[in-house]
Order: C-alpha cells, then sequence, then structure tokens
C-alpha cells in the first residue's frame, strides 16, 4: 500500500515507493528513463494512483539505484489563474537525493511556445517533449558510513566563521591534486584543512552547494552563474563540484557520497560546516523562465501570485517562494532535516531571509516557518544564520529576527567602513569625519541593534562578504569595475563605502600602498577583536583582489579563485590574521556571552567596560557627541576567578584584560594610557602600524604612560594587573 508521505522516491523491496505534491493537476506520472544505445532515453510511464490531500502516490517496481527519473503533470493551462501543467515536459521530482548536471536552456525545456532566441507568448503552450533536454532525478542508495564523525558543536562564543566557496577555495590551491582542485574532495584534503586550522576559524561556511542552473542571459554572455544562488534542487549536492562527476565516470550518486566524505573529514579536524541556503526563490525565475519542476507541478502553490496569475517578486530573481503555503513550508523544513540528519551539516545561513517570513501583512517574527525552525527537534539544535533583509517593502529587518537566530550586522561593516575608510578620504579631503560613538558600539557587540536577551552572539560581524569588493578591493577602488561580468557596468551595489587612498586600482606609489595595507590591518583589527560572531571571507586574510568587481555572481574565472602565490606583504597580512585570531582564541573578554553591563565589578570601581579618550579620562557625554574624537581607547575588564571555596582567585584564567585603542585621525595623537587603579602597567600585544606582528614580546609599558600613536591604527594591550 502506497501512502502520501514522505514526499519524494523511497526504495522499498521490488521498486520504490513514490510521493509528490500537484496539488491542482489532474494526474500525474512517474517516469522511468532508460539510456538507449544510440542516444536518447527509452521511458516508461506509471501513473500515480493514490491521491490525498494533493499529494499523488503509489509503489513502482523494477526501479533500482542509479536509474533517471522524472516526472509528468496532467492539469490545466491556465496562466491568469497560476496553473501551466504541460504533461509535454519532464519535471525534476523536487525532492531528488541527486540530479544530473544544469540543463543547457534551450526551447524544449520552456512550458510555453518560445522560439530560438527562447522568446515567445507565455500564454501559449507548447508541445515538444523536453525529457532529452532536462534535469533527471536519479535513485540513490541511502546508506554511507560515517565512521563515527560527531559534529563538533562550536558555542556561539567561539565560532570564527570563513565564507568560501567550494570551487574557488582550492581551484588553485597547491598541495591539492588538480583532479581534486575546486570540489568537495579538495576542501577536504589535507592541504586544504591545513590552511583552516592554521588560520584559525573553527566553521566552514559554503556558498550554495544546492545543485543549481545556469541562467540563459549569462551563459548567452559566455558566463554561468558561479555563487549557486539559482536553486535546481533543494536535497542534491551541486553535481559539478564532485570531482568524480567531473571525471566523468557517470556515477550521479558520486556527488553525494563526496560531499559526505568531506564533512565528515572536517568534522574530524574539529570544524564545522554551515550552508547558504536559498530558499527564496528558484531557477525557474519570472513568467518567462523554463518549467522545470515546480511550476509544472503548481505553480500557484509554490509561487507568490497576484490575483491574475503574475508573479511577486520580494527577491530580485523573478520568482518568490511562497512559504504562506503549508507545503512550502514543509518542502523547507524537510529539506533541512535532510541536510543535517543525513549529510550532517551543522547549521544554515538563510539568503534573503525576510523573504521566508513574509506572511499576508508583511514580515512576521512568528511566521510559521521560523517557529517550526525554532521548535523542530532537529533543527532547532543547528546554527541558525539570518540575512535579514529582501528586496520588498520594509524588508530590511536587522535585529528583528527572533532567537535562535543569529543575524548578519550589515550595521557592522557600514559602521567599520564608514570610519576606517570613509573617515579617512574626508580628513584626506580636508572636510569633518564622524567620531568614535558608533565604532564603539560595533566594538562592543551591537547592543542597540540586539535585545538585550540574546547578547553580542546574536551578531554576524562581518565588514566583506561573497556580494561588494574584497577587503583588498575596498581599500583600493572607490568605484565598481564590474566590466567582465558584460552588463555594461550596471550590475553590482553603487554604495561601496570604501577609499582607494587617492589612485583607483593599481599603484606603484610606496606611500598608497602602504596606506591600503595599514587600512585593511584596522578593519581585520575591528572585525576579529569586537565583540560578537566574526565572518572572514574567503582570501581578505592574505588580500585577495577581484580587480575592482563588486558582483563577481558570474566569474568562474581567476577573478573569483582564491590566487595561493602570495607575495611577501600578504604573507605579512596572513600573519597578522591568524595573529589576531589567536588573540581571540587567548582572551575570553573578546568572546563576550552577554553584553557589557559598563557598571563597577571590582571593589576599586573598575568596570566590566570602560572608554577613554586619548587623554586617558574617562569619557563623558560631551565627548561622545563630538564628531572631531576620532581616538578612543577600550577598556575590558576580565572576569575575577572564583575558587571552590567561594574566595577570589584573581585574574580570569583565559587570558586576562585588555585594553584597546583606536586612533583613527592621520598623524600623530598623544595617548595617554590608563592609570591606577585599572592597571599597574601594559604590555602591547597587536599594533596594526606593524606590517607583521612582531616575534617577540614587547617591554612592559607602565599605567598611565604617555605614547606617540600615528595613525591610522590599532593597538592592543595585554592588562599587567
Amino acid at each position: 500500500m502506497s501512502r502520501p508521505h514522505p514526499l519524494g522516491v523511497h526504495p522499498r523491496a521490488g521498486g520504490v515507493d513514490v510521493a509528490v505534491f500537484a496539488g491542482h493537476a489532474d494526474a500525474v506520472e512517474f517516469c522511468v528513463l532508460d539510456p538507449l544505445p544510440g542516444g536518447g532515453w527509452h521511458e516508461r510511464r506509471v501513473p500515480l494512483p493514490g491521491l490525498t490531500h494533493g499529494v499523488w502516490h503509489g509503489f513502482v517496481p523494477d526501479v533500482p539505484p542509479g536509474r533517471h527519473y522524472g516526472l509528468r503533470a496532467h492539469g490545466p493551462w491556465e496562466p491568469h489563474n497560476g496553473h501551466r501543467y504541460n504533461p509535454a515536459k519532464l519535471l525534476l521530482d523536487p525532492y531528488a537525493r541527486a540530479v544530473t548536471g544544469p540543463p543547457r536552456p534551450c526551447p524544449q525545456l520552456y512550458g510555453h511556445a518560445v522560439d530560438a532566441g527562447l522568446r515567445g507568448d507565455p500564454s501559449v503552450r507548447d508541445g515538444r517533449d523536453s525529457a532529452a533536454q532536462a534535469p533527471h532525478g536519479v535513485l540513490i542508495e541511502p546508506d554511507f558510513d560515517w565512521q563515527g564523525d560527531t559534529a563538533p558543536k562550536h558555542p556561539w562564543s567561539r565560532t570564527v566563521i570563513y565564507e568560501a566557496h567550494v570551487k574557488g577555495l582550492t581551484r588553485r590551491l597547491p598541495g591539492v591534486p588538480d583532479r581534486l582542485r575546486g570540489t568537495y574532495a579538495g576542501l577536504a584534503h589535507p592541504a586544504a584543512v591545513e590552511h583552516l586550522l592554521g588560520l584559525g576559524v573553527t566553521t566552514v561556511e559554503l556558498l550554495p552547494v544546492h545543485a543549481f542552473a545556469h541562467e540563459a542571459a549569462l551563459l548567452d554572455r559566455g558566463l554561468g552563474n558561479y555563487w549557486g544562488y539559482n536553486t535546481m534542487a533543494f536535497f542534491a549536492p551541486h553535481p559539478p563540484y564532485a570531482a568524480a562527476w567531473r571525471a566523468g565516470d557517470g556515477d550521479p550518486a558520486g556527488p553525494v557520497a563526496e560531499f559526505r566524505e568531506m564533512v565528515r573529514a572536517l568534522h574530524a579536524a574539529g570544524l564545522e560546516v554551515l550552508l547558504d541556503v536559498v530558499y527564496n526563490h528558484t531557477c525557474e525565475g519570472d513568467i518567462v523562465g523554463p518549467t522545470l519542476s515546480w511550476r509544472g507541478l503548481d505553480a500557484a502553490t509554490y509561487y507568490r501570485m497576484d490575483g491574475s496569475g503574475n508573479l511577486v517578486d520580494v527577491t530580485g530573481c523573478g520568482n518568490t517562494l511562497d512559504v504562506r503555503r503549508s507545503r512550502v513550508v514543509q518542502m523547507v523544513l524537510d529539506s533541512l532535516r535532510y541536510w543535517v540528519s543525513q549529510m550532517h551539516v551543522d547549521g544554515f545561513r538563510f539568503d534573503l531571509a525576510t523573504a521566508l517570513a513574509r506572511g499576508r501583512e508583511g514580515y512576521d517574527p512568528d511566521h510559521p516557518l521560523l517557529v517550526a525552525l525554532r521548535t523542530d527537534p532537529v533543527l532547532a539544535d543547528v546554527k541558525l544564520i539570518a540575512e535579514p533583509w529582501d528586496l520588498g517593502p520594509h524588508g530590511w529587518r536587522t535585529g528583528q529576527f527572533p532567537p535562535p537566530f543569529v543575524e548578519w550586522n550589515d550595521r557592522f561593516r557600514n559602521t567599520a567602513r564608514d570610519f576606517w575608510l570613509i573617515g579617512a578620504a574626508r580628513e584626506a579631503r580636508g572636510e569633518p569625519a564622524d567620531g568614535v560613538r558608533d565604532l564603539a558600539t560595533r566594538l562592543a557587540g551591537s547592543a542597540d541593534v540586539f535585545e538585550a536577551s540574546r547578547g553580542p552572539a546574536a551578531s554576524i560581524n562581518f565588514v566583506t562578504a561573497h556580494d561588494g569588493f574584497t577587503l583588498a578591493d575596498a581599500t583600493a577602488y572607490e568605484h565598481k569595475h564590474n566590466e567582465a561580468n558584460r552588463e555594461d557596468n550596471r550590475d553590482g551595489s553603487n554604495d561601496n563605502r570604501a577609499y582607494n587612498h587617492g589612485v583607483e586600482g593599481p599603484t606603484g606609489n610606496p606611500a598608497i600602498m602602504a596606506a591600503r595595507r595599514r587600512a585593511i590591518r584596522n578593519l581585520l583589527g575591528t572585525l576579529l577583536l569586537s565583540a560578537g560572531v566574526p565572518m572572514l571571507q574567503a582570501g581578505d586574510e592574505s588580500g585577495r583582489s577581484q580587480q575592482g568587481n563588486n558582483n563577481a555572481y558570474c566569474q568562474d574565472s581567476p577573478i573569483s579563485w582564491l590566487d595561493w602565490e602570495l607575495q611577501p606583504w600578504q604573507e605579512d597580512l596572513l600573519a597578522t590574521t591568524r595573529h589576531l585570531l589567536r588573540l581571540r582564541r587567548e582572551h575570553a573578554v573578546l568572546r563576550q556571552e552577554r553584553f557589557f553591563a559598563g557598571r563597577p565589578v571590582r571593589p576599586d570601581g573598575t568596570k566590566d567596560l570602560a572608554w577613554f579618550g586619548p587623554d586617558g579620562q574617562e569619557m563623558d557625554h560631551s565627548r561622545w557627541h563630538d564628531a572631531r574624537l576620532r581616538s578612543l581607547q577600550m577598556y575590558l575588564h576580565a572576569p575575577v576567578r572564583t575558587d571552590p571555596e567561594g574566595g577570589e582567585g584573581g585574574e580570569g584564567a583565559d587570558g586576562g584584560s585588555l585594553l584597546i585603542v583606536v586612533q583613527g585621525s592621520h598623524g600623530p595623537v598623544e595617548v595617554t594610557l590608563p592609570g591606577p587603579p585599572w592597571a599597574a602597567g601594559y604590555r602591547l600585544r597587536w599594533d596594526s602600524v606593524l606590517r607583521r606582528p612582531p616575534a617577540h614580546s614587547r617591554a612592559p609599558v607602565p599605567a598611565g604612560a604617555r605614547l606617540r600613536v600615528v595613525g591610522p591604527a590599532m593597538q592592543v594591550y595585554a592588562v599587567i594587573p
């Protein structure tokens, strides 16, 4: 007896159980595909006899592992009602665990009539069969030997995220064999793992690995979708990222096994794996896009539409999945559970998360999907990260997602770049620059954005991400240079918050290059020393450039791939990044789980967090609002350790107290370090003026010492009690 659940195709003795949602269809056929000797496919069509609450289901005999399959849905062609049923089109199972590679756009893939240029009338149904051109699902064996795999489960307070692209990270990495470069296996290779561990990150966040397709417009320009935000299958890993698939061994199950092996290897090294997931839209695009899966099964349910069957788009990608519908919510949750339970990933970053939380009246923090994610016994135990905006009305919702979600903090990015880059540019022009108040708020964990109960760990701090300039480019370009995208430089953001330090792009001027590299170090210091969860974009640790391209989504090329042949200044920057992450590991005061109280915590009246001006005096109201003041000292008090008998045991065992000096002005500023009772002395641990961290510890400096700090610069001092 067949059942309407679970959805998808599941093997059992003699065949498979099939269940697919197509709520407005008149009939659904399961199609078993066998390759013919001369090319093409022999197709066995089996009608699914059962219909329960919109789910068509049945048992299909003789479907062994490795067999290709698809679906055909019969029903009304009523575009004005959102119905676009066309049984001539072979459809991909939305629950397929393995798929063939991305399809090449062609007229057969379109449910409506189009010409050779893929232009046509979306109201006229097309009769050409698509089985030979459409992506196929592939039946795979569910078993895998995880060999006792255990998730690292790093607490948020100790998490450092490394945002990376599977292909771009290892495409040119020395030590990785050529056949493994740019693949899941390449990421699992000891050479890649060694870099990640040596850097000091805990968690790898991968740009989309759900199987995706390339837009026809990109292929027409000789490009492709490199980032992968164009999902074709929510349960299947992208086949071209698998070494076995690229080698052409013909085993569509290879990408699934290779992905699992990658996760197992990274876990064994103590590294978590997060996936950047795109549940807000699909690769079927706008109303003139192809019919590959959801559109042919039940477009009126899967997609947001108005009363005339027109798509409502808040993603900028042509369509938006309708998470107001229970079956769409189910698909998202089933996909997430699969990646956790069967692929062992440790969490997710939700692209354009506001689109997933839009109810009838706009954004709803108690949206059913968000409630389910927070309470599901599988998903509530993994890391959940929201990109808290979309492109719809009132789409920016930073700080408004409910726990346990943490959020990308765009205010951190903007403030850090405004202070170190825009402020520096204004000073160079003789214009007034902003003061230190906003930067101090970000250093302390962005308590103005996140509720006190959530703490600093609710903030994913970043200064760059995959979209926008790299860190090095933000100091070398002020304007986007996206000509390689072949869109006449119209694409990409114009709000770059960048400063080229006097020359746009490459220069041989040593003074400009020194200023750019110091700015990179200041931004890295701000990122890695602030309260919250830092996210480092792959390559920023060594000054990677995209040649001024701030929207390299279509650049599967050296523009996007990491270059591992480092110049001496890049080696120095890598050493600096490692040093800053070592400081973060060694000092608990940099990994706060709660917001600072700013109140006395010691009998001597010293506070857990104190702010001092450059004169060594505590900041007052007037100085906080002085836009001319661009120097600040941040004192972080380590907690008093308590022994088991209840007595005080001195400074916290995890690193001790720190003093962070920020000097945002050009030229020298005299800084007086706080005197007693705050400290007896200080020892310099890092200075952004230095191209490379010192190999040996510096001599201690007495409390109250007056120092000449040449800016723009940051310094970190260990406090001698």
